[in-house]
């Protein structure tokens, strides 16, 4: 059990290191098609192989530590970024069970009971790396930069939790699986939920800090922001954590709004050829958001950052506060709870 445990979560590193090395090559094809460019086409076919070359770019190039830089901080704020993108992958239910060799594998690494808090609770240690990647440089564009991204997290994840709230009710779990369960078919939260949704896509956003959230990396007033200072793998640790953030965040937003591995139809198929359609489901869904995320960061402009706070705080806040109290409403009403 332990060994295929090991296993999973190997595959499913490799799965999450692969996909964000390719999804910077679709970020380049997206923007080149939204612009009328060709976008990466020299290194190799069609330019499949830039991701590689890039790759390669990042390790051969120099590591250096800033003078006056805080050495051991500095080398911890991309390692604790990278870390904690690769921990919630963790608990992403893939698919139903999969028997092979009449051994039943679940397509999940660990089933926490508690699974959305694990989340929630994995991702708001992440602004530590940034921050102390930003405070350790010893730069003041670096400082600025982790200041915005932390004060941007923190006042979002507030919006994203009570949105959260609300899924939670609705299902009777704080399980990943169970959430995914009560979804079955086309029963999909989306449909019952479509506000909470519009919220927590914004959130995620924000959390992501990419335009028309990404304050903490303007480069018109901030150089690079809270990783200014940094080159090599350093620096690739950091973009890579944004990438598997972006991949884990689709697949959250699949997951709590729109049926998880359920597809419309799955109950004329069972055993293997279910999980295994599951799994494509559940990645064909997660494709889709970040195509989705990539298109908004090559439409919108910037904002100000006194009106990303105030969407935060004056709009999101208050709405999925209400949001929550409707739903609790509702639900009380369905289950009789006035009439007793």
């Amino acid at each position: 059990m332990i060994l295929e445990k090991l296993i999973l979560a190997t595959i499913i590193f490799g799965i999450s290191l692969f996909i964000a090395m390719y999804a910077t090559y679709l970020e380049r094809k997206v923007a080149a098609w939204l612009q009328d460019r060709v976008g990466p086409d020299r290194a190799g076919p069609y330019g499949l192989l830039q991701p590689l070359a890039d790759g390669a770019k990042m390790f051969l190039k120099e590591d250096f530590i800033p003078t006056n830089a805080d050495k051991w901080l500095f080398i911890m704020g991309p390692g604790i970024a990278m870390f904690t993108a690769l921990m919630t992958s963790a608990i992403i239910p893939w698919g139903t069970d999969l028997v092979l060799f009449g051994r039943t594998i679940a397509l999940q690494v660990a089933d926490f009971n508690i699974g959305i808090l694990y989340i929630m609770g994995v991702l708001s240690i992440g602004v530590y790396g940034i921050m102390i990647g930003g405070w350790a440089s010893n730069n003041k564009y670096s400082l600025f930069g982790a200041i915005r991204a932390s004060s941007q997290m923190i006042s979002y994840e507030l919006a994203m939790g009570i949105t959260v709230i609300t899924i939670v009710m609705m299902t009777g779990s704080l399980s990943l699986r169970d959430i995914t369960n009560a979804q079955h078919g086309m029963n999909w939260n989306v449909f019952y939920q479509p506000l909470a949704f519009i919220v927590f896509l914004i959130c995620s956003l924000a959390e992501l800090n990419r335009a028309p959230f990404d304050m903490a990396e303007c480069e018109s007033e901030l150089i690079g922001g809270y990783h200014t200072e940094y080159g090599s793998m350093k620096l690739g640790f950091y973009l890579f954590a944004e990438y598997i953030s972006m991949f884990i965040s689709s697949a959250i937003i699949s997951i709590l709004f729109f049926g998880g591995y359920n597809f419309p139809g799955m109950d004329a198929f069972s055993g293997n050829v279910l999980a295994i359609l599951g799994v494509a489901a559940l990645f064909m869904k997660i494709v889709f958001f970040i195509f989705v995320i990539m298109w908004i960061r090559w439409t919108l402009p910037r904002f100000r950052y006194d009106q990303l706070m105030h969407l935060g705080w004056k709009s999101l806040i208050p709405i999925s506060l209400i949001n929550m109290l409707i739903t609790g409403l509702v639900i009380a009403f369905k289950n009789g709870w006035f009439n007793s």
